[in-house]
């Protein structure tokens, strides 16, 4: 199937990004919340190749898809990419998804740091080359130092104007107008009257009494800063008159922005960015301050995961501009990530999966020089023992970072080609302890997912498998599936659900649960387990493929009320506990507990039978199929 093509055509017909508000999915079907349903096209909705129908219900528009909708919801996520997570598309227009103060935080701080790390870990990653060269005989006061290690200044120097120009797009603002404000903070002429930056002293502009305080390098003045004239922005277009606003604006917003930041917002963030600093430094010298980078080493997996990874940013560059080290992130975040590379190089030279075999080593290469990402979400989020084989592996090796009380000296992203960064004024003391608690975290780690964090539970592949029983199903006379379920069987016309009634997803029952227990219908493996944890996909050892589907709509419920006893890959029996729903919290919520029995390769068969439609157990004859 084209899932590029759906997915446009998709767009087109639901009236186009912009009537576009957010996207989910279910089990089967591609769920849209749109601001105008009139500009939906539904009769060519349904005409589009790999749709197999339409519904609405509880304010969404949904698009049946079937088995296949994680690649189709991949493809429209690629075309809505714009869509920033703030619920605003690229026209600025609101999306009506509401966000908590915590997801706009980590948000703001990931949209105006992301843009500048580049730079940032380019010029660390030359300090510490630097570093490295001096210990091995370069003369630090010739002409190569000299000009190498202004290179290696000058991003970190000149952050705030870096950060004007990020805040500025994230904040919809004059980039230019915020540039030369941040540029004021650092004008030679200002930095000529300060003698030392920690010693603060004062002078007055107009009368009023100016802190005298060092800006370049800061990261929280800037951010004021930016946001102050965001606010100061919207306050002279109301009251400038068109007419004068091109000549007047400027100049208003530079002096009131500017004697602002000097008079109030740039010294609250000095302070601020200092007292941080001296906060997180003073807690790593604390009697328990080797806890932190085991901490770290442990939660760094799921840190990244939801984007709370940026949220150490700052505080990092404030870190280092302050004492020209951190020892936050840099201890714990090098074993975690050396602890992901050892998972997926684990999981790749384990596995006899070709692909998976693919993508975990070259996952797993990557981490080693510092990305995670991609070992992060092939690997590691893949398989839950893998993840807790990464976590125990980078915790023990951050506890030994910080046990020896190890720093990271320039802004990096840890891994093997960034150990220069930990090479310090002691010469090789700190990057030879960084190099141990690199190892631990990988053996660990390694050995851990090698004898209990994977293993290969199906030999062949699903693919394979289904075409080798689908030939087994052929030959026998009838196969028979059994109830999943106690309670009052219907058809699927009956269902409420125009998807599962129509048989658009195949052929089937239902049972009308009157216990929360749901057991495997036949001998096979589990194929899928779906997030929300109301469906599961099995396939017989004869090779009918099922979807049980727990309850109408329930994936509103986002697996609240169920209890899921089985993992994809598993081999069950009939009559195996697969999950278990308390129904009655189910009806309480307003969902219907009729959960359909689908055979979703129906096409591969010649009949499909119900056995009979009387209230019967879990275990009885439900379908035969030939």
């Amino acid at each position: 199937m084209d899932f590029k093509n759906l997915a446009k055509e998709l767009i087109s017909e639901v009236g186009g990004k912009d009537n576009i508000s957010s996207l989910t999915h279910c089990a089967t079907r591609l769920r849209f919340t749109l601001k105008e349903d009139s500009n939906v096209n539904e009769e060519q909705v349904k005409d589009i190749k790999g749709v197999l129908g339409v519904a609405k219900n509880g304010g969404q528009f949904q698009v049946i898809i079937g088995q296949n909708v994680p690649e189709a919801y991949a493809e429209v996520q690629k075309l809505l990419g714009d869509m920033n997570s703030n619920g605003k598309n690229s026209n600025g227009k609101a999306s009506g998804k509401k966000m908590k103060v915590s997801e706009i935080i980590f948000d703001f701080v990931a949209s105006i740091f992301t843009p500048v790390l580049p730079a940032i870990i380019g010029a660390g990653l030359i300090k510490a080359f630097l570093s490295l060269a001096v210990l091995i005989g370069l003369d630090s006061s010739g002409s190569t130092y000299l000009f190498l290690n202004v290179i290696g200044d000058a991003p970190l120097y000149f952050l705030p104007v870096m950060l004007a120009v990020t805040c500025s797009k994230k904040l919809n603002t004059n980039t230019f107008l915020n540039i030369a404000l941040a540029a004021a903070l650092i004008h030679p002429n200002y930095t000529a009257l300060i003698t030392d930056a920690f010693n603060i002293h004062f002078s007055s502009a107009f009368g009023i009494p100016v802190t005298l305080a060092s800006y370049n390098s800061s990261v929280i003045p800037v951010i004021l800063m930016s946001v102050a004239f965001k606010y100061v922005d919207k306050l002279l277009d109301k009251v400038i008159p068109k007419i004068v606003e091109f000549f007047f604006k400027p100049v208003l917003s530079l002096l009131i922005v500017g004697l602002l930041t000097f008079i109030v917002l740039g010294p609250i963030g000095f302070v601020l960015g200092v007292g941080i600093s001296t906060v997180l430094n003073g807690a790593m010298s604390s009697p328990i301050g080797w806890l932190i980078p085991a901490i770290l080493g442990g939660i760094f997996p799921l840190m990244i995961t939801v984007g709370m990874h940026y949220g150490l940013v700052p505080f990092m560059l404030q870190s280092i501009a302050a004492t020209g080290y951190e020892q936050l992130s840099g201890p714990g975040n090098l074993p975690s990530n050396m602890a992901q590379a050892a998972a997926s190089l684990a999981v790749g030279l384990k596995t006899k999966k070709t692909e998976l075999k693919q993508t975990a080593l070259t996952s797993g290469f990557t981490a080693l020089l510092g990305t995670t990402e991609p070992a992060l979400f092939s690997v590691t989020l893949r398989f839950k023992k893998v993840l807790g084989c990464v976590m125990a592996g980078g915790a023990v090796g951050g506890l030994y970072a910080g046990i020896m009380n190890t720093k990271c000296y320039s802004f990096c992203s840890p891994g093997l080609l960034a150990l220069v960064a930990y090479i310090g004024p002691d010469g090789w003391r700190n990057l030879i302890h960084s190099v141990i608690s690199m190892v631990i975290a990988f053996v660990i780690t390694f050995v851990l997912v090698w004898l209990y964090g994977y293993k290969d539970v199906v030999a062949a592949s699903v693919e394979e498998k289904n075409t080798e029983t689908a030939l087994k199903a052929a030959v026998k006379e009838k196969v028979e599936i059994v109830s999943v379920a106690d309670g009052k069987r219907i058809p699927l016309s009956e269902v409420s659900d125009p998807t599962f009634a129509g048989e658009m997803l195949g052929k089937g029952v239902a049972v009308e649960l009157t216990g929360g227990e749901i057991y495997s219908p036949v001998n096979g493996t589990i194929v899928t387990v779906f997030p929300t944890k109301h469906a599961i996909g099995v396939v017989s050892e004869d090779g009918v493929e099922l979807l049980i589907h727990v309850g109408i709509d329930t994936v509103k419920l986002d697996g609240k009320y169920f209890n899921v006893k089985v993992e994809e890959g598993q081999t069950v029996k009939k009559g195996d506990l697969l999950l278990i729903c308390d129904i009655e919290k189910v009806k309480k919520a307003g969902f219907q507990t009729v959960t359909p029995l689908i055979v979703t390769n129906t096409d591969e068969f010649t009949e499909i039978q119900i056995v009979n439609l009387e209230d019967q157990k879990h275990g009885t004859a439900i379908l035969k199929v030939k």
